[in-house]
């Protein structure tokens, strides 16, 4: 029963962490800014992650104590959590589009999630081929996701073209140049995602874990660090970075909605992880499940005809699942406890 109820809570975060994506890209797409749907995403933390656990916290019960080292830790996971949203939105905010930003972000992130978490346990030595070779899956499937990237249909591009030749005309731009400035700065905010990302479980287990297995608690400091980080710190930035974005309904209810997800997701780990999980088990299934469930939710969000969807890039979609599943099964277990003298 104890299995069960942690692959639902596996299951929550894979469905709320795969639908993040393209939810945010809407809020995005209707503000014209990136700091405010950022805003939005730090406030839905604070109602989910702080104000709701504060109230359950008061009505005692919950086993698990406050702790210096588990506060730090915890608030630690929050801030990785803050920056790798941060890193979506700018990703989405340099021209990526969710349905393959998001699965090179789920690929690379159980790289880092593994390593780490390897590196927090002393277990290097348990890094064997088959685990390798699960690193190469995944590495090899986000590749072939970024390179057969669903296009966009024939009569936008054309669109696209006729408006790009009419900018050329009128001003003698280097359109070559700028498509691959953006394209290496949707790389670098993709990297920053699943690089925080990647962190978050390992971060987040030793902060549970220093808590006495708390489950309100470590969510708390995840919902304070998204606070200041994606609230109080935008907020101050409006002004100075000249947004010119505004606070459309339709924009702040995706935005919101895209924050209350990956709270969600946030619980669901916890969960997970009150239930027995690791994080070098947890993560990588998350990981490997939520690119499909953001392909699909992609795809019936923006309406996208199936026509422009390779073949090649959904292969690269089952070749992350698969990698992320061999990384799951032979991914570092930790050393076994020595046994006493």
């Amino acid at each position: 029963m104890q299995f069960l109820g942690m692959l639902a809570a596996i299951a929550l975060t894979a469905l709320c962490w795969g639908a993040y994506g393209p939810v945010l890209h809407f809020g995005r797409e209707a503000m014209h800014s990136s700091l405010r749907p950022f805003m939005c995403v730090g406030a839905a933390y604070f109602l989910i992650a702080v104000l709701i656990p504060s109230l359950l916290l008061a009505r005692g019960g919950e086993r698990g104590g406050w702790t210096t080292k588990g506060v730090i830790w915890s608030l630690l996971a929050g801030a990785a959590g803050a920056l790798g949203a941060l890193g979506v939105i700018l990703a989405l905010g340099f021209g990526g589009k969710p349905i393959y930003v998001m699965p090179l972000v789920f690929g690379g992130a159980p790289v880092v999630n593994t390593l780490l978490s390897a590196f927090m346990n002393r277990a290097f030595d348990q890094l064997k081929a088959p685990f390798l070779a699960g690193l190469l899956l995944v590495v090899t499937g986000a590749v072939t996701v970024l390179v057969f990237k669903p296009q966009a249909a024939p009569a936008a591009a054309t669109a696209q073209a006729d408006a790009a030749a009419a900018d050329t005309a009128a001003a003698p731009a280097k359109p070559a140049d700028k498509k691959a400035e953006r394209f290496v700065e949707i790389l670098l905010a993709t990297a920053l995602a699943l690089f925080s990302w990647g962190a978050y479980g390992p971060v987040l287990h030793r902060g549970q874990a220093a808590m006495g297995g708390s489950r309100l608690r470590p969510l708390m400091c995840i919902g304070m660090a998204y606070f200041l980080i994606a609230v109080l710190v935008p907020l101050a930035l409006l002004g100075p970075m000249g947004d010119t974005g505004t606070w459309a309904f339709g924009g702040t209810a995706w935005s919101l909605a895209a924050g209350a997800l990956g709270a969600l997701g946030a619980l669901g780990t916890i969960l997970a992880f009150t239930l027995g999980g690791k994080p070098f088990t947890v993560m990588p299934v998350v990981f490997g499940c939520a690119p499909v469930i953001n392909t699909l939710t992609t795809l019936a969000l923006a309406h996208t005809p199936t026509s422009a969807v390779s073949p090649f890039f959904l292969a690269g979609l089952l070749v992350v699942a698969v990698g992320a599943a061999t990384v799951l099964v032979f991914g570092p277990r930790g050393h076994a406890p020595a046994k006493p003298v």
